[in-house]
């Protein structure tokens, strides 16, 4: 079932708020790549317990997928992995085809960046074909900012919505004469009608003031016109909730200059790409913010800015709070919201009051010592609990 952001409870550590928050058919996606396919399948639950599919990824995604597991185990958290490795090198969806079965049978997942190092024009990106294949159709990031951490902009508080299976990202390319590359941009009314309605709805059940669209319609006249002209007429049902609109050029100008006008930010799947990426930045970088993607059956749960890090893999250097924070996403998904706040609660207290920073946040503190800070936290709380 689509999970929608909801009113809840907010709880402070220190000064920072804690937000509880078939197989791969290559000609079919192609000719119809705005289908949806998947049929939605009882969730595996055994004695209370989720079942969860681990995707680890390529570069540092092994080592954080570890960091979580550690971080769970001292917590008590009732999740129990599936663990399956994709190769990057493989010139074939074996590996691919297998993980989307154990997604359907788990309905949850969390990963890390997944590579696709092989040149056939047959062997699709991983990752956009998890998304295309289970119909997440929206990815959503919270970027929130810490205190005491070194950042462009404080007290930021913006929600991205991207639209996650459709524009520049449908795979649709061919080489129509020697030297010359034609590669299609999709954009359907209904999958635009689902990320607006999306939008405006978290807008709403979660107090938010304003919607902004993000497009290119001035150019791209036809696609992120129809885009732009669904939110508008979507914002017509929601008349409580402001809505603005701006080109993706100028919106990339105004976060990096005034990004406290911006609210709940709405855009097609490249653009979201880009600004996420942007906006991310302003609160202290890639190593912070975590993603998730939902479906109308299934959800997947990342790092924000969906890096691989392969340059500092294996160097104890990589931030884990993103994919920690990813997987407090993700039990709050599956209902257990005390297991979620204490993991939240931990990593504020961990970068906010005891000042424990890696180096991508001017600190001196390895992965380790970040993982054994929160984890000295959880089990403080957890140690309390009835």
């Amino acid at each position: 079932m689509l999970a929608v952001f909801t009113k809840c409870t907010l709880q402070k550590a220190g000064s920072h708020t804690i937000r509880p928050l078939s197989t791969v058919n290559f000609d079919i996606q192609h000719k119809h790549p705005q289908s949806r396919r998947q049929v939605g399948l009882p969730r595996a639950r055994y004695g209370g317990r989720n079942a969860v599919t681990m995707l680890p990824g390529g570069g540092i995604g092994p080592e954080l997928m570890s960091y979580v597991k550690e971080v769970f185990k001292h917590g008590g958290v009732p999740v129990d992995f599936e663990t399956i490795q994709i190769d990057p090198q493989s010139d074939n969806n074996d590996d691919l085809q297998y993980a989307i079965m154990s997604i359907r049978r788990n309905g949850v997942a969390i990963k890390g960046n997944i590579e696709t190092r092989s040149l056939d024009t047959g062997i699709i990106s991983r990752n956009v074909a998890i998304r295309n294949e289970l119909d997440l159709f929206v990815n959503v990031i919270n970027v929130q900012s810490y205190n005491n951490l070194p950042s462009r902009h404080k007290n930021l508080n913006v929600i991205v919505i991207r639209q996650n299976t459709e524009g520049e990202y449908a795979m649709l390319e061919h080489e129509s004469v020697d030297g010359v590359v034609e590669s299609m941009k999709i954009i359907t009314k209904e999958n635009s009608q689902r990320l607006a309605r999306y939008a405006f709805e978290l807008a709403k059940n979660n107090g938010r003031k304003k919607v902004t669209a993000v497009h290119k319609a001035n150019i791209m006249k036809l696609s992120d016109g129809l885009f732009l002209e669904t939110c508008k007429k979507m914002s017509t049902e929601y008349p409580d909730i402001k809505f603005e609109h701006m080109i993706i050029d100028n919106c990339c100008m105004q976060l990096v200059s005034n990004p406290h006008q911006f609210d709940v930010m709405l855009m097609p799947n490249l653009y979201g790409s880009i600004v996420s990426n942007v906006i991310c930045g302003l609160v202290g970088g890639a190593g912070l913010i975590s993603g998730r993607n939902y479906g109308d059956h299934y959800a997947v749960f990342e790092p924000g800015t969906r890096n691989t890090g392969s340059s500092i893999a294996g160097t104890n250097t990589a931030n884990p709070v993103a994919m920690l924070s990813a997987s407090a996403d993700m039990l709050e998904h599956l209902g257990h919201k005390i297991h979620c706040q204490i993991i939240r609660t931990a990593i504020a207290k961990t970068l906010e009051e005891d000042m424990v920073h890696t180096v991508d946040l001017n600190g001196t503190a390895s992965s380790t010592d970040i993982v054994h800070n929160v984890i000295k936290h959880v089990k403080n709380m957890a140690g309390r609990l009835p």
